[in-house]
């Protein structure tokens, strides 16, 4: 290979179509121009863009960006992004190399009018670029979900052989759902619906006013947990060893078609968990 054919100046970088010169750019102070047109062209002083460059992580002085503008130093390839971020520069860090900004071709009135176009192109939202589709990806997790509901009559609802595994996007289930469960029937409307699927803490307590699930007599209930005096013929079965009557309690639907049910203290309960939604 002929010896002056692989002579390149480090500094000159061949594309297609055309040369950049970096050592030329430097003499020129491109970065530095560029930097402070646009800077006065936006209306900020060296202080107040001090203030906007410090909002996306760049802590540099007044006397900085003036070094930057008179060529005596150069922001990194950091600052230049964060800088075409805050200056809402289109063009990216191009703008700031002599072969990228073609609008540098334009004078002030055409700058205007090359701005005022590109916001509305912007603003029909048929030209903004193709998102990534990293950013529209949905995180789904796995979840227990009974597949025999709450309130069909039955407690079978918490055997294990009755639960599958199903995926869910992640923002759509509490974060401590234990599992899911679906509901029967309308007695819980209009705030849970038939087959609608709820999720579940495991908890052995609830707060009068509380929506949870239930175990009563063999049966699964949805229901909001209620306490009430116990009748006379019942008090003795809510007394305890110190003589202190408890609370009996109450099962409540939100229909108001269906009647509160006392809990006998003659049938199994117990409190399976608290639905979170």
């Amino acid at each position: 290979m002929d010896k002056e054919a692989k002579r390149t100046t480090p500094a000159a970088i061949q594309f297609p179509g055309r040369r950049y010169n970096a050592i030329l750019d430097k003499e020129r102070n491109i970065v530095g121009r560029r930097l402070n047109q646009i800077r006065l062209e936006k209306g900020y002083t060296l202080e107040s863009f001090s203030e906007l460059l410090a909002q996306y992580g760049v802590e540099v002085k007044r006397g900085g960006i003036s070094k930057w503008e008179v060529g005596k130093a150069l922001p990194s390839v950091y600052n230049l992004a964060a800088i075409c971020h805050a200056l809402d520069i289109p063009e990216g860090i191009s703008y700031f190399f002599s072969d990228g900004d073609k609008s540098s071709l334009l004078n002030k009135e055409g700058l205007r009018k090359l701005e005022e176009y590109r916001k509305d192109l912007i603003a029909s939202g048929r030209y903004k670029p193709v998102m990534d589709i990293r950013e529209n990806q949905i995180r789904y997790i796995t979840k227990r979900v009974s597949w025999i509901p709450a309130s069909a009559g039955t407690g079978a609802f918490l055997d294990e052989e009755n639960f599958e595994d199903m995926d869910f996007p992640e923002d759509a289930v509490p974060q401590d759902a234990d599992f899911g469960i679906r509901v029967s029937g309308d007695s819980m409307e209009p705030v849970y619906h038939d087959r609608q699927i709820v999720w579940v803490e495991r908890c052995d307590n609830l707060k009068v006013g509380e929506v949870g699930i239930f175990m009563y007599d063999g049966n699964g209930y949805i229901k909001v947990y209620g306490e009430q005096e116990p009748e006379k013929v019942l008090e003795e079965d809510f007394t305890d060893s110190y003589g202190q009557i408890h609370s009996q309690p109450v099962l409540i639907s939100y229909n108001r078609a269906y009647p509160p049910i006392p809990v006998s203290p003659h049938a199994g309960f117990s409190i399976v968990g608290r639905v979170l939604r």
